[in-house]
């Protein structure tokens, strides 16, 4: 795999992912215990769904920039001090004890930086592998590997409900964007003088849903995402209902199943169809809020554990399987897309519609967890049913591709 690369290039993707998830978990994982801690329980459900909101516009329009105007890294690189400065507002803000609508406000323009990294990083890292089928899984776990050592770190800090995490964050950030300086340039076109606001901004990446499966893929990775939003806001909740602490760590469990799922994803690509591993991960998703529902110790960790791995089958493989099936020049608009149809899409219906079924299911005596988990199980299982009947693949009649 190394000969694909200079060694030190590969090192640097592998770092870059990993700082990526550090920084990127050591705000998400503890966000809900800090706003909870901090007395702004209230807007909880809002401050989340301000990803989906900037998910709604900067992942295109940054996406169209790395492929048209600037290179990839620089792009990473202003996007990574943007997000190191409003974190620490954000942390300031909530220190203070500032408004809560000023607090919700700073959030709203964090996210409209933090949203489309992640994207733009799969689409430097993709573009310098020469066998992305086989060489993506073990390098994007390294971003699994860095989100478990954020939510690790977090917890082994005592700051799973401090808004010390928020500076931390802010720090690595920044180290984000100092290490972009030494990746490897990407060239983009020369010219783009005649490109309407249409392309500048990306909506011409919305063609890509005239071909039928690349749609099936991106409304499946979409309505996945809508259940999935219950994990980080309402997960913690539970672990501390049923006497856990140092919920950051025990959320970590879900990046260890996506760690052993990354790792066996060139096997898979290799053996199985699309279909199957898509469905696969969505079944471990049903699995996974069934487990939850049962409310036990027993029960709930599994539960956790299980939620990383249907992710990877998921999310992981819609990106591979964009990187195989999309033109070159159009892959940086087409993982943007992605992270508009789940960051955007999937995360505002997911972060408001789970905030209001979380209400519905709690009652004076407390939350009915099975009821909770058990709906968003059975939402899952809608989504399974959909994506068998509406997913086609290749016809017999082409020829054999690497991925199907």
């Amino acid at each position: 795999m190394l000969t694909t690369l200079r060694k030190a290039e590969y090192f640097e993707l592998l770092v870059l992912f990993f700082i990526q998830g550090a920084a990127m978990a050591v705000w998400f994982v503890p966000l809900g215990p800090i706003l909870d801690a901090h007395g702004l329980h209230g807007i909880k459900p809002l401050a989340f769904a301000a990803s989906a909101v900037a998910a709604f516009v900067s992942p295109l329009m940054f996406g169209a920039m790395a492929d048209r105007h600037v290179p990839p890294a620089r792009v990473l690189r202003w996007l990574a001090l943007a997000t190191a400065l409003s974190m620490t507002l954000v942390s300031a803000a909530i220190q203070t004890r500032c408004h809560p609508w000023l607090v919700l406000l700073l959030v709203q323009i964090f996210y409209f930086s933090y949203a489309p990294m992640f994207s733009i990083s799969s689409t430097l890292v993709l573009a310098r592998l020469s066998d992305a089928q086989k060489e993506f899984g073990p390098v994007r776990c390294m971003a699994t590997i860095g989100w478990m050592a954020g939510g690790l770190l977090v917890s082994a800090l005592n700051l799973d409900a401090s808004i010390f995490a928020g500076y931390l964050g802010a720090a690595l950030w920044l180290g984000v964007a100092v290490f972009t300086c030494f990746l490897p340039v990407l060239e983009v076109p020369a010219s783009a003088e005649h490109l309407t606001w249409h392309e500048r901004l990306g909506l011409d990446a919305l063609t890509l849903f005239k071909q039928r499966d690349i749609r099936v893929v991106f409304l499946t990775a979409m309505l996945f995402s809508i259940p999935l939003a219950a994990f980080y806001p309402f997960a913690p909740t539970q672990l501390r209902d049923l006497g856990f602490l140092h919920t950051s760590a025990w959320m970590s469990l879900a990046q260890c199943s996506e760690i052993i799922a990354m790792f066996g994803l060139g096997w898979l690509l290799v053996h199985w169809r699309l279909k199957w591993i898509f469905a696969c991960g969505l079944a471990l998703g049903v699995l996974r809020f069934a487990l939850s529902a049962f409310n036990t110790d027993a029960t709930l960790l599994p539960g956790i554990f299980l939620h990383g791995a249907s992710f990877a089958l998921v999310f992981v493989v819609a990106q591979m399987y964009l990187e195989q099936r999309v033109d070159p020049a159009w892959r940086g608009r087409a993982q943007a897309l992605l992270s508009l149809m789940n960051g955007g899409f999937g995360n505002l219906i997911g972060y408001l519609g789970t905030g209001w079924w979380f209400s519905t299911c709690s009652f004076s005596d407390g939350t009915h967890w099975s009821l909770f988990w058990g709906g968003l199980a059975g939402g899952v299982a809608g989504v399974l049913l959909y994506f068998l009947a509406a997913f086609r693949g290749p016809r017999p009649t082409l020829p054999a591709a690497n991925l199907k």
